[in-house]
């Protein structure tokens, strides 16, 4: 009997966040399911993130993700992982692994929480930030909450209990509260902040995407946007902590409203894109255009100083080829 082997892709990672394995990552692990990998030089399909430029030096078929605030750019890649609420034929897919994977089961079965559970609860709200250089209002909640009871920052942010703590969950896990506001309020951008509070079996404190009952069911978490201001958000979550009947509601109302993981935040949803884009003939599955305007949009981006063959010299100003 014949074994058929599998293809093999040349790929290549680049600008991705320092701690990034780029050997050993969810990108890998779904590809090596399909496919004999080689990571090259010379690749064929180009994984990048928002960490850098070098991902213009390569000419293959780019595959743009991000876990930042940072919309794809089309004119730049071929295809996409994003947060924006948007629809590009076969060359987008709305997912992040920040809120898909691990945590997402446990959140999702938040609403089974035990007396046990409830028990640990000895603290208030939990507040953990280590990046103090987002929309202010990450601050202001901080300091507005607090003056109702104590809120224990466990980040570098604002820590008010020692040190920074090591198991995020296990601190969560310990509070009724948790305030998960985003970096930035941009509409479709969710991240993990949520999802980690609701692992937890806290009831999350948002603010951040103004879409986001699109993403979870609004009776499980109390939404800066169902208030518009700040005051009014806190007397809401000073009700619900003065209210044990409305407390254990709110918990035991489940993130999803049918109770089922939607698609978009499948990790086979992520692993049918990307088998989709690298089962093609490499000339078919490029996107962006090479010539013209989109190719010197492309080239006025790139830094000459840095871009350049493999002998050394300066890539001239000529339309951009795919590369096999």
């Amino acid at each position: 009997m014949l074994i058929e082997r599998m293809k093999t892709i040349k790929i290549k990672f680049c600008d991705w966040h320092p701690s990034f394995d780029l050997c050993n990552n969810w990108i890998t692990k779904l590809l090596e399911k399909h496919f004999s990998l080689e990571f090259s030089d010379d690749p064929e399909y180009i994984f990048y993130s928002v960490w850098g430029t070098e991902h213009l030096k390569y000419n293959g078929i780019r595959i743009f993700y991000t876990a930042e605030d940072i919309s794809p750019d089309f004119n730049l890649c071929d295809y996409a992982f994003g947060f924006d609420l948007i629809s590009f034929e076969d060359r987008y897919l709305r997912f992040s692994r920040l809120i898909s994977g691990d945590r997402l089961i446990p959140a999702a079965n938040k609403h089974l929480f035990t007396e046990e559970d409830l028990a640990k609860k000895t603290g208030f709200c939990d507040y953990v930030v280590s990046n103090g250089n987002g929309d202010p209002i990450r601050t202001e909640i901080f300091y507005k909450l607090s003056e109702y009871k104590k809120v224990d920052a466990g980040g570098r942010y604002l820590n008010n209990i020692g040190g920074r703590v090591e198991d995020k969950l296990d601190f969560q896990s310990r509070h009724k509260f948790s305030i998960a506001f985003e970096n930035g309020a941009q509409p479709g951008y969710t991240t993990e902040k949520i999802v980690d509070a609701f692992a937890a079996k806290t009831i999350p404190i948002y603010w951040g995407n103004p879409e986001i009952a699109k993403d979870f069911n609004p009776g499980s978490f109390v939404n800066y946007w169902d208030y518009g201001n700040l005051d009014d958000m806190i007397a809401r979550v000073i009700e619900i902590d003065n209210d044990d009947a409305l407390y254990r509601s709110i918990l035991a109302t489940p993130i999803f409203e049918d109770g089922r993981i939607p698609e978009r935040f499948r990790v086979e949803t992520a692993e049918a894109f990307l088998l989709h884009i690298c089962s093609q003939p490499l000339d078919q599955a490029s996107r962006r255009c090479r010539y013209t305007w989109r190719a010197r949009y492309e080239l006025d981006r790139m830094d000459w100083k840095r871009i350049v063959d493999k002998s050394g010299k300066i890539l001239p100003r000529i339309a951009l080829k795919l590369t096999k």
